[in-house]
């Protein structure tokens, strides 16, 4: 059984703070299949559509008829245990830092045989378990051995802790505290463990709430004066605390309705692209570097960056045509940050929401993601160590569609549909 992880102590100074070093990441173009579906939760394996045979490693063919017909398919993962041996040796400088490192071998009940990396509370072979796929600090898939029946603090494994990014014992910033989503953002980290929370606030002349109040009102919260389109309170706090965050969260976005033709002017264009856009930009221009020196800082050090985007960024929504491409320019921008954020074995998370049940929503017919949903999914997916978060029933159908043929989900948003 996995022992609840402890609040670290507070770090020695004198001592040396430790250097990132990521596992190996060099991986062949069709092992990328792999890592295409980790990144979204999922484990994938390679099915010949000819003779239905499920193969690992991945191949160019099938290595039983030699068909080209490959498609990666859901695995359940389940499968036998066959042996296990434990690693005190190594010469990568990533696991010299981390032995002993736990080994399997597990033949899937789908045919394959893997070597799998085991998970704390899996014993001795032989036994059932069931294997899934998760990114590691190279942003590689990975094939871990879960016990079929976990405890209650299995994500506080050691092993798995460092592919995840649970927030439990770290330190977030929260760069909008005044929306519902942000609120139920902080709710949700707080319940998952968070030490502290800083919560972004601008818009002075905006009410403060209740909702703010209430939440200002837990101890793990601080509220900071952030507004993204000032570059100069940017610089100012990441100079503050950008030495002291874990996770970065930017729910922060400016959200208007109408395209091109019936509004005048690019006033509210620019406000978008402003807080959308350039508010991503300046936030990472001042917190990246930081996180940067702390990506390797002990058991809590920095983890993760996520992006609250939009699923319309995939494919413009012309009703809401200025927002859309704002969320656009800034998924294109985050992919930007994720590459440069993974030699330091930062994962940045973009989370792709439908509609939200929000003061800009208001006349959006359901089905509306409630902010409490789209904060557990934020939490979930720092837990499980995924890239692309797609929450909601919208989303998916839209994600379908636009997986399916993005030309006829274009045609169809432009027709209404």
């Amino acid at each position: 059984m996995t022992m609840p992880l402890m609040r670290p102590p507070r770090k020695n100074p004198v001592l040396r703070t430790r250097q990132m070093n990521l596992p190996p990441g060099a991986r062949g173009r069709v092992a990328l299949g792999l890592t295409a579906a980790a990144a979204e939760g999922r484990f994938e394996l390679q099915t010949c559509d000819n003779c239905g045979t499920v193969q690992y490693p991945p191949r160019e063919v099938c290595h039983k008829c030699l068909s080209a017909a490959l498609r990666w398919r859901e695995q359940s993962g389940e499968g036998e245990l066959l042996g296990s041996t434990t690693l005190h040796h190594s010469n990568d400088l990533f696991f010299r830092e981390r032995l002993p490192w736990r080994l399997g071998l597990v033949h899937l009940d789908a045919g394959p045989t893997l070597m799998v990396h085991l998970h704390g509370e899996v014993g001795d072979a032989p036994q059932r378990v069931r294997v899934g796929a998760r990114l590691d600090r190279a942003g590689q898939a990975v094939l871990i051995g879960f016990p079929n029946e976990g405890s209650a603090h299995m994500a506080d494994d050691k092993m798995l802790r460092e592919m995840t990014s649970d927030p439990k014992f770290r330190k977030a910033l929260v760069t909008d505290g005044k929306t519902e989503t942000g609120q139920a953002i902080v709710r949700a980290l707080v319940k998952a463990g968070a030490d502290i929370v800083w919560v972004g606030h601008a818009e002075p002349w905006k009410k403060m709430g209740d909702g703010l109040d209430d939440i200002s009102a837990l101890p793990q919260v601080t509220l900071v004066p952030l507004d993204l389109t000032n570059g100069r309170q940017v610089t100012e706090l990441a100079g503050s605390i950008g030495g002291k965050v874990d996770i970065v969260i930017n729910n922060a976005e400016v959200h208007r309705t109408f395209g091109i033709g019936a509004r005048r002017g690019t006033d509210v264009a620019k406000a978008e692209m402003d807080i959308n856009y350039f508010g991503l930009l300046r936030l990472a221009q001042e917190f990246g570097p930081a996180l940067k020196g702390r990506s390797a800082d002990g058991a809590t050090g920095a983890t993760a960056w996520v992006n609250l985007l939009s699923i319309y960024a995939l494919s413009n929504f012309p009703p809401h045509g200025t927002f859309s491409a704002s969320k656009a320019a800034a998924h294109s921008l985050a992919q930007c940050l994720r590459a440069e954020m993974r030699p330091a074995g930062i994962r940045v998370i973009n989370v792709f929401p439908g509609p939200i049940d929000d003061e800009w929503n208001q006349h959006t017919p359901p089905p509306k993601l409630a902010p409490t949903a789209l904060a557990n999914a934020i939490v979930k997916a720092l837990r499980d160590g995924v890239e692309d978060v797609y929450p909601g029933d919208v989303a998916q159908e839209w994600l379908e569609r636009w997986r399916d043929n993005p030309k006829v989900l274009e045609r169809e948003l432009a027709a209404g549909g």
